[in-house]
């Protein structure tokens, strides 16, 4: 499904690297399952995003391990990166598509568990 690389990568300019965002199927404490319905009148919205990295011009005050809230839709597909820890997925973000941001993970975005 994602394209896997193997690397270390920087973003240029003001660009952002996101990981950690939230697609797909969730289930609450109770075992109710919510499926995804992005795309349709109730699945439209923005997205929380952790920073993990910002390009060399980007003096936004967010940080690196920061939480970000990106425009519905404007982030590119994902690519899976192995690094030394392990692999994770990253997508790329304009710097004019941040609405807000976060240094600790909002908790009332995500319904129950991923």
């Amino acid at each position: 499904m994602y394209k896997s690389i193997k690397t270390s990568l920087m973003p240029i300019r003001d660009k952002v690297i996101v990981t950690d965002m939230h697609f797909g199927e969730q289930q609450t404490a109770s075992g109710i399952i919510i499926r995804d319905d992005d795309g349709t009148a109730h699945g439209i919205h923005p997205r929380w995003g952790r920073v993990w990295a910002k390009g060399h011009e980007n003096e936004e005050e967010f940080k690196v391990g920061d939480w970000i809230l990106i425009a519905h839709g404007r982030w590119t597909h994902g690519i899976k990166l192995e690094t030394d820890e392990k692999e994770i997925i990253i997508r790329m973000v304009d710097n004019d598509d941040i609405l807000a941001y976060s240094e600790t993970q909002p908790t009332d975005v995500i319904i129950g568990v991923e």
